[in-house]
């Protein structure tokens, strides 16, 4: 448990130090990204290291139904915008192209090579170019950092032209870090490099909504306590604006396991992700 106030911050912001496994999981992921991976290419439906900018990472992997995409889902990874990229999540895709959404799944400049409000632009860019791709309406999610990330795209200065910020049919943080002044008192900072501007800018939770877009703010139960809290915060901020905002605490969960419901198509988290009843 965290107790508050909060006397050691890179605890309460550590994950896998509190999950048992925690190792097993990313070997784990990237198995399953790369047999899903293997298997959409096999059938041609697999565009995998697009270009959406001139940055080394500006790459996107966008995976293809069956038919006529339905709309596009884009999926931003986690990792404290300073681990990961875009080949390690491929199969959470599984769950929406079931359903006929094309999905995309970016990579992105990580820090220190550059700050989070520059990763917010990259991503900006990943998403318009994959809407230059794909027609319908555009659903978003992120799991961590990926979660403010896309909470970050519906809010503040705006980062998506109009035209595509217009297409957004709903968005759906998992587990997002959605206030970053606590990061601040945390060892990582020497690589996030937060201050209180980027703080006041890139934190959603201090940010209005830039348009009357469903919000579905998730998080495992079982998280660390200032993860269920940084949700909570989205969803009690967020609720004073026009925006439709609810609010999921997913029972049993925990940080590494609440997006695997990504994957299944009947799993209520994919359902919602995609405005499907029940």
């Amino acid at each position: 448990m965290t107790d508050y106030p909060i006397a050691d911050y890179d605890d309460a912001y550590a994950n896998g130090a509190h999950i048992e496994g925690a190792g097993t999981y990313p070997p784990k992921w990237s198995e399953l990204a790369q047999a899903f991976r293997d298997r959409v290419a096999e059938s041609g439906r697999a565009r995998l290291d697009l270009a959406y900018g001139p940055g080394d990472r500006n790459r996107l992997d966008l995976f293809l139904p069956e038919g006529t995409p339905t709309g596009l889902a884009v999926f931003v990874h986690g990792g404290y915008w300073k681990a990961f990229d875009k080949s390690v999540w491929s199969h959470l895709a599984a769950g929406s192209l079931a359903h006929g959404y094309a999905v995309a799944m970016p990579s992105y400049t990580l820090c220190p090579d550059i700050g989070i409000g520059g990763i917010g632009e990259e991503i900006a860019s990943a998403i318009s170019f994959a809407a230059w791709q794909v027609d319908g309406p555009i659903r978003l999610t992120g799991h961590s950092a990926g979660g403010q990330l896309v909470a970050r795209m519906i809010s503040g200065t705006p980062l998506l032209p109009q035209a595509v910020l217009a297409r957004v049919a709903g968005v759906t943080p998992i587990s997002g870090v959605h206030d970053l002044r606590p990061l601040v008192r945390t060892e990582m900072n020497e690589i996030l490099k937060i201050d209180a501007g980027t703080a006041q800018s890139e934190s959603p939770v201090l940010l209005e909504p830039l348009g009357v877009i469903p919000v579905t703010a998730w998080v495992g139960a079982a998280e660390r306590p200032e993860f269920v809290r940084q949700n909570r915060a989205l969803y009690e901020m967020w609720r004073g604006f026009t925006t439709p905002v609810s609010l999921i605490e997913e029972a049993g969960k925990h940080h590494f396991n609440v997006i695997d419901g990504l994957a299944d198509p009947q799993h209520p988290l994919c359902r919602s992700f995609l405005g499907l009843a029940g």
